[in-house]
């Protein structure tokens, strides 16, 4: 039996999580009382049939700030509960910025499940935080959707969970200035590389356009730094795979995450797909 625990902060994306699930064969459950989580996998565990008597991949449960206190705190020891008797139990947790889930609200007018206690928005989400953090740190999956939109968490959603031998690479851009992302597996930090920024003609551009790829490749060390990065990720991307890792999320950050970071992917995702690898690209600070 196949458990998914969907989870996180409210307005990170955990619906658009839960319809994509059901989308791909999960039977899905939507703010579940956490009381009824342990008959519910056992029972899914008899009989592993969807409603109309197909055989599904699994069960995915929504759960939030509403059930209480108490019941969240003693989640995680649940969770291995239910492995110990032969569930194979996994969470996702879903998180994203302050500012952005304000945004979000706003945006769409919803109405935050915490507000209700007297609370104001930002501090319904503060105290959402604090009551979800035990369940955030034993998740396996963490994704931050703050520059995610629902199209991008639908397909991280469909990559990490395709059920594939073959690990599913996520390479990302960043801007150091901005913070290093959340939930990355390596952080690598080309800061060192020449700046295209400092030439007033490649300050507007990208790492994706013509001119800047033509500054970066005259540099050497771009050059080096590329067959370093590429020498370690096909020696050890392999060893993740054999362990059992379905996604590994690798992150490349300059200064402002617009030029030097944005080529190095580029380029690291042409060489991995030409290997044969699954994937995702994604570039943080480009619109």
């Amino acid at each position: 039996m196949h458990l998914l625990i969907v989870s996180g902060l409210s307005g990170a994306g955990k619906s658009v999580a839960l319809r994509t699930l059901e989308d791909i064969g999960y039977y899905c459950i939507d703010n579940l009382p956490l009381f009824l989580l342990r008959e519910l996998a056992l029972g899914l565990q008899r009989t592993r049939l969807g409603a109309t008597g197909e055989t599904r991949n699994g069960a995915a449960v929504g759960i939030d700030a509403r059930n209480q206190p108490e019941f969240l705190a003693d989640l995680p020891r649940l969770v291995e509960e239910l492995r110990n008797q032969g569930i194979d139990c996994r969470v996702i947790f879903l998180h994203s910025d302050t500012h952005t889930l304000i945004r979000r609200f706003s945006e769409t007018r919803r109405k935050h499940p915490l507000t209700g206690s007297g609370l104001s928005l930002a501090e319904a989400i503060v105290r959402e935080r604090e009551l979800l953090e035990p369940l955030g740190k034993v998740a396996e999956i963490r994704l931050d959707t703050t520059h995610t939109n629902v199209h991008e968490l639908r397909d991280l959603i469909r990559e990490r969970l395709s059920g594939a031998v073959q690990a599913s690479v996520l390479l990302q851009s960043f801007g150091f200035k901005n913070g290093v992302p959340d939930g990355v597996d390596f952080v690598f930090d080309v800061r060192c590389l020449p700046n295209p920024h400092w030439q007033e003609d490649l300050r507007p551009l990208t790492g994706r356009d013509a001119p800047v790829i033509e500054f970066l490749e005259r540099a050497p060390e771009v050059a080096q730094m590329c067959a370093d990065l590429q020498q370690f990720l096909d020696r050890w991307i392999p060893r993740f795979e054999t362990d059992g890792r379905s996604y590994l999320t690798i992150a490349v950050g300059c200064t402002g995450g617009r030029h030097r970071s944005v080529y190095l992917v580029e380029s690291l995702a042409r060489h991995l797909r030409a290997k044969g690898h699954r994937v995702l690209l994604r570039h943080r600070e480009l619109p």
